[in-house]
């Protein structure tokens, strides 16, 4: 059997089998009706793992064994097997997110927020910093703090930037919003990103700037500042930097006030 590394490689990510899954699920597709004997000689798999591996596959819903002997494995087809992966995907999800759930009433996560507490105060202000690599840790660091805003959240952004903000992070900003929270977003404001701001108006207080700038502000004291331009990096090289200090932040958020002030409204 000659099949493409590059082909079990994807078998592999998107099946979530290891290599000598993949290959003795190739061989038998290739073969429909097989011995565990034959698919151990043809997929090269060592023949005292080929049995172990046939089990797991059954019981993944990939083979089904027949009766009689010698033992035969029958190959599943291949758009049957999807159907039975995503369904025990979607069951395993629905499993975790319940055990997750019940979480929330158990002693557990008590035990859990007390310790965080409790170890924080014994945490040096300069180890509250952290470097975020890629967009999407960005935006999830992003999202946590918003919704641990209290008092105020001020940010300036690219007009890209206020889209994705728009597109990702809206029910965050209209949670906190209902605590009263206070929402200042700075950006340049073009017809490319209308559409946005008709959506956060109601959300957030939004002024043009023709300044270029990238960060985040949460009651005066955790900053979030992107350190390269968003139109020249790809998202996944995109940079950001996390600081709890209270006494750069407000500082900042002082600038940000007096420019604040020459910033044209928008409606």
């Amino acid at each position: 059997m000659i099949v493409k590394e590059e082909f079990l490689s994807k078998l592999r990510r998107f099946f979530s089998l290891n290599l000598y899954e993949v290959k003795i699920w190739a061989a038998l597709l290739s073969r429909g009706v097989s011995t565990a004997g034959e698919l151990s000689d043809i997929a090269d798999v060592p023949r005292s793992r080929s049995y172990d591996v046939l089990e797991t596959l059954e019981k993944k819903g990939f083979v089904v064994m027949k009766l009689g002997k010698p033992i035969k494995y029958l190959a599943v087809p291949p758009n049957e097997v999807l159907e039975r992966v995503k369904k025990n995907v979607t069951e395993d999800a629905k499993d975790q997110i319940k055990r997750l759930e019940e979480l929330k009433s158990t002693e557990v996560i008590n035990e859990l927020n007390q310790l965080h507490s409790q170890g924080v105060e014994l945490v040096e202000p300069s180890d509250l910093s952290g470097s975020l690599r890629g967009r999407h840790n960005l935006y999830n660091h992003l999202e946590l703090m918003i919704r641990s805003a209290e008092q105020s959240i001020t940010m300036m952004t690219t007009t890209q930037g206020f889209i994705r903000k728009v597109e990702g992070l809206k029910p965050a900003f209209e949670k906190v919003k209902k605590r009263g929270v206070r929402i200042r977003i700075a950006a340049p404001i073009t017809k490319e990103c209308q559409s946005a701001v008709r959506d956060m108006s109601s959300v957030a207080e939004i002024r043009h700037t023709d300044q270029k700038a990238r960060f985040c502000i949460i009651d005066g004291k955790d900053l979030v500042f992107m350190v390269l331009n968003d139109s020249e990096v790809h998202p996944t090289y995109d940079v950001g930097v996390w600081v709890n200090t209270p006494f750069f932040a407000s500082a900042l958020e002082e600038l940000f006030d007096a420019a604040w002030k020459g910033m044209k409204p928008v409606k």
